[in-house]
C-alpha cells in the first residue's frame, strides 16, 4: 500500500472517530458518504463498501475499534447468512456463473452467430442485428455477455464491415440492461436480497420477487436502452463520434478472420431451455399449495409470490449446469469441468460485494440514516420527483464509480426507507425499486470505470477511450427519454405503458431528426 493511500486510510479513521461523538446528520450520513469516497478514489467497490460499514460500526460502538470489530462480525455480517434468501443468493450466483462459463467455451454462440448473418443483403445490418440477438439470448450474466459478444462477434463484424466500436456498443447494451430486467440472472440474487433488506428498513413486509416483477414495467432506462439499440441498428442512427468510425468501417478493407472454436448451436440453446424450463418448472412445483395441475392463474401467482425463491433458483441453477456440462461439444467433461471452475472463480468479486453491501444495510440501518433523510426530505415535498432524483443519483453514483452492484448496495438502504416514510404507498414503492436498478445500469453501461465497459473493450478489440466516447451519447439521449417519459410521469402516478408508449415514439423519432439536422448543415 502506497503512503498516500495508507494516510487516506488514517484520516478516514480519524475522522470517524472524531464524528462518534458528533451530531446528526454527521453521524447517519457518515457511512455511506465514506464509502461513496472511498469507491471514487480506490475505484473499488468491496474496499469502499467495507470501509463506509466499518466506519459506522465505529460509530455505532462509541468510537472503540475493538468493539466496532466485534459488531461488524457479530451484529452485522453473521446474522445476514441465517437467511434463506441470501444464503440462496450465493450458492445461486456462483452456480450461474460457471454455467456461463461452461456456454461461452462449448463454442455454440459462435456457430449460432455464424448461421444467423447468412449471406447477401446489408451484411453490416445482418451482423449487427445477429450481434444483438446474441446479446439478448445471454441475459443470463452482464459480463459473459460482453465477452461472449465480443469475441464470437470481432471476426464478423471486422469482414461484414461493421465498426467494432458499434459492436461494442451492441455487446454493452445487452449486458447489464437485459440481466438486470431478466426473471433469472446472476445480478436476480443480488437484487431480491437489496430488495428483502430495503423493504425491512422501511419496516414492510414483502415478496422480493413480486416487488422485482411489479418493477419490471418502470425499468425505463433498461428498456429504453434496448429500444436505442434497435433504433441504431434499423435506423442507421449514429450520433457523436459513432457515425466517424462507422464511415471508416464501411470503407475499411475486410480483415482476415481467425480460427475460434465452434460447436453445436444445441450446446448453447437447450441449456438455457432448461434453465428457463426449471425455473418455472421448481417454482410451481415448491411455490403452489396442493396440487399444480389445473394450471391456472391464481396459482401462478402465489407460486411466484411464495417463499420458495431460494430453492428454486439453487435448483434451476444446478439442473440447467449440469445440462450444459453434460451436452458439452464432444462429451469433453474434463474442459467443461475446468471451464465450470473458471466461471465459479469469476463470481468472488461479486460475492463480496454483494456480502459487504448488506453489512453496510445493516450498519446503515442501526444508525437510523434512512429515518433522518426521509424527514429532511419531507420539508422538500419532492413525492413527486423522488423516482427522477433517485434514478439521477444512482446515475451520477454509478458513472463516477463504475459500479452498478455498488451503487445499489448504496442505494437501497436509503431509497426505499426514504419513500416510505414521506407517504408513498407500498403499492407505488416498485416505482422507486426500478429507479435504482436503472440508475445503477446507467454507470455500469457507459462508465470508463465499469467492469462491464472495460470487458467490452479487450473483447471487442477497441480502446476503452474510444468505446465511452461513442456508447456516452447513445447513454444520455436513453436517460433524458427516460426521465421525461419515464420518471417524471411515473412520480406523478401516470401508467408505466403510457411511458413506453411516449419514449418508443420518442427514440423512433430520432433518426428521423438526426438526418434531417444532417442534411441542413450541408
Amino acid at each position: 500500500m502506497s503512503g498516500s493511500r495508507l494516510a487516506f486510510w488514517i484520516a478516514l479513521t480519524l475522522t470517524s472517530f472524531l464524528l462518534a461523538f458528533t451530531a446528526p446528520p454527521g453521524v447517519m450520513l457518515w457511512p455511506p458518504i465514506v464509502a461513496l469516497l472511498v469507491i471514487l478514489v480506490t475505484r473499488h467497490a468491496l474496499i469502499g463498501l467495507l470501509v463506509g460499514g466499518g466506519a459506522g460500526a465505529l460509530l455505532l460502538a462509541g468510537g472503540n475499534p475493538i468493539l466496532a470489530g466485534r459488531d461488524l462480525v457479530a451484529v452485522h455480517f453473521l446474522p445476514s447468512l441465517q437467511s434463506p434468501w441470501k444464503l440462496g443468493a450465493i450458492v445461486f450466483t456462483f452456480l450461474l456463473g460457471g454455467f456461463a462459463s461452461v456456454l461461452e467455451a462449448g463454442g455454440g454462440f459462435r456457430t449460432l452467430l455464424l448461421r444467423l448473418t447468412g449471406r447477401g443483403g446489408d451484411q453490416a445490418r445482418r451482423t449487427e442485428a445477429a450481434a444483438t440477438g446474441l446479446g439478448l439470448l445471454c441475459f443470463f450474466d452482464g459480463l459473459a455477455n460482453s465477452m461472449v459478444v465480443g469475441r464470437v462477434g470481432r471476426d464478423l463484424a471486422d469482414r461484414a464491415g461493421v465498426a467494432r466500436v458499434k459492436l461494442a456498443y451492441i455487446a454493452d447494451s445487452t449486458s447489464s440492461a437485459v440481466a438486470c430486467v431478466a426473471i433469472i440472472s446472476t445480478w436476480i440474487a443480488f437484487q431480491l436480497t437489496m430488495i428483502q433488506e430495503a423493504y425491512a428498513l422501511a419496516g414492510l413486509a414483502a415478496n422480493p420477487y413480486a416487488v422485482y416483477l411489479q418493477s419490471l414495467p418502470y425499468n425505463f432506462y433498461c428498456w429504453f436502452t434496448l429500444v436505442m439499440l434497435f433504433v441504431s441498428i434499423r435506423g442507421r442512427f449514429h450520433p457523436g463520434p459513432m457515425q466517424g468510425f462507422v464511415q471508416a468501417a464501411s470503407l475499411r478493407e475486410p480483415e482476415a478472420a481467425t480460427d475460434s472454436p465452434s460447436g453445436s448451436i444445441a450446446s448453447a440453446l437447450v441449456p438455457l431451455a432448461v434453465l428457463m424450463c426449471s425455473f418455472f418448472a421448481f417454482f410451481l412445483v415448491l411455490g403452489s399449495e396442493g396440487s399444480v395441475l389445473p394450471l391456472e392463474r391464481a396459482k401462478l401467482v402465489a407460486a411466484f409470490g411464495s417463499d420458495a425463491g431460494p430453492q428454486v433458483l439453487m435448483l434451476a441453477a444446478t439442473t440447467a449446469s449440469v445440462a450444459a456440462v453434460l451436452l458439452f461439444p464432444g462429451l469433453a467433461l474434463g474442459q467443461a469441468g475446468k471451464a465450470f471452475v473458471r466461471g465459479l472463480r469469476t463470481m468472488i468479486a461479486p460475492i463480496f460485494i454483494l456480502l459487504a453491501a448488506w453489512i453496510l444495510g445493516s450498519v446503515i440501518g442501526r444508525l437510523g440514516t434512512a429515518e433522518w433523510i426521509a424527514q429532511w426530505a419531507a420539508a422538500a415535498h419532492s413525492v413527486t420527483w423522488l423516482p427522477t432524483l433517485i434514478f439521477l443519483t444512482g446515475a451520477i453514483i454509478s458513472f463516477a464509480t463504475g459500479t452498478s452492484w455498488g451503487t445499489m448496495g448504496l442505494l437501497f438502504p436509503l431509497a426505499v426507507p426514504l419513500a416510505a416514510k414521506l407517504g408513498i404507498s407500498p403499492e407505488a414503492l416498485p416505482v422507486i425499486v426500478a429507479a435504482v436498478f436503472s440508475g445503477a445500469v446507467f454507470g455500469d453501461h457507459c462508465s470508463p470505470f465499469s467492469d462491464t465497459t472495460i470487458v467490452t473493450s479487450i473483447s471487442c478489440g477497441v480502446e476503452p477511450h474510444d468505446h465511452v466516447r461513442t456508447q456516452i451519447p447513445y447513454a444520455l439521449i436513453t436517460a433524458v427519454v427516460a426521465i421525461v417519459a419515464g420518471f417524471l410521469p411515473a412520480g406523478a402516478g401516470g401508467s408505466p405503458y403510457l411511458s413506453w408508449a411516449a419514449g418508443l415514439g420518442l427514440l423512433v423519432l430520432l433518426p428521423i431528426l438526426h438526418r434531417r439536422l444532417q442534411r441542413e448543415k450541408a
